[in-house]
């Protein structure tokens, strides 16, 4: 059951990375023709969370108090997971090269193991400390920082800010505790963080601006109107929802850890749809990624089993003499 379960958390870990790696490229093609990073990121998450607030109320079964509990909880992931990360991320590019942004960004596993370490005691095995360089070597060489990057102090408190909202998103989804089913969690924060990106964007915090000429990608243009759904549909509800359900089943550090595949994901997509080709030393670097993803699973394999209680009804069941 348990390797199962773990099976599953990996398959929907891949799926979500995969997704959210589309994000950037079906972007490229609106921000060519004159869409602001903004305008973009807020339809995005808008769409996504008119997808699944039906969805994610049915989920709850009559359980509304589960949203008043977690209110706070719901808002801290739309503000600082949803939207949060994605505005500190656009605000990081604009002062440094995309790949060092995400680098910074991407060193939120790291922040996940040392949140857990500190909070809850759970220090990581030297065969995930071990993983985690080696999946950090791998990033380094899948965004080819080493040809010359430009470093920015203010690029860099954006782009930690972004690792923070991301660190924020793994923790919270990988948490059962709250009752929430993962769809609702989704749809919650989504609704959260498309009301920040809009209230944003309304006071000028953040440029607005859109287009409705033809998206081209690698030469073929296709309507304005078909990489938006695909970002709302794909890249955001299709993500988040896998995203969540994924570190429930693998806890958030090796969730984390899968979720460095998303850059990996970005280099091939941009590869398929704006004929970037990938260098060679990108390729050998995402090898690295996923050899250090097999040994942060090593790591976490060797972690002591805990057995749960049994619920009060079948302990009482147990104690019951016989007939």
């Amino acid at each position: 059951m348990a390797r199962s379960r773990t099976t599953t958390g990996l398959a929907l870990a891949v799926a979500s990375a995969t997704s959210f790696g589309l994000s950037g490229v079906l972007a490229r093609g609106l921000l060519d023709t004159g869409w602001s990073a903004g305008a973009t990121v807020a339809l995005r998450i808008a769409i996504a969370a008119a997808v699944l607030v039906v969805p994610g109320a049915l989920a709850l079964r009559g359980r509304w108090h589960l949203l008043r509990v977690n209110a706070g909880l719901i808002a801290v992931y739309g503000v600082a997971a949803v939207a949060g990360a994605q505005l500190c991320y656009f605000y990081a590019v604009t002062y440094m090269q995309v790949s060092v942004a995400l680098l910074l960004e991407y060193t939120a596993p790291v922040a996940v193991v040392v949140w857990l370490w500190l909070r809850h005691g759970h220090r990581p095995s030297a065969l995930t400390l071990l993983g985690a360089g080696i999946a950090a070597a791998g990033l380094v060489l899948v965004l080819d920082v080493i040809s010359g990057a430009e470093l920015s102090a203010v690029g860099a408190l954006w782009a930690l800010g972004a690792m923070v909202g991301a660190a924020t998103y793994f923790v919270i989804s990988a948490d059962e505790d709250n009752g929430l089913p993962g769809i609702t969690l989704a749809a919650g924060g989504l609704l959260v963080g498309g009301l920040v990106l809009l209230v944003a964007g309304a006071s000028g915090l953040l440029p607005f601006h859109a287009s409705t000429d033809d998206a081209v990608y690698d030469g073929r243009a296709v309507a304005w109107w078909i990489p938006v759904v695909a970002l709302g549909l794909v890249t955001a509800a299709f993500s988040y929802v896998t995203g969540i359900a994924a570190g429930r089943r693998l806890g958030s550090r090796l969730a984390s850890f899968v979720a460095l595949g998303e850059v990996l994901a970005a280099v091939i997509w941009a590869w398929l749809l704006l004929g970037e080709l990938p260098r060679p030393v990108q390729l050998a670097g995402g090898l690295l990624v996923l050899a250090g993803v097999v040994v942060v699973k090593l790591g976490e394999g060797r972690a002591p089993l805990v057995v749960e209680p049994l619920p009060e009804s079948q302990t009482e069941l147990s104690e019951r003499p016989a007939a």
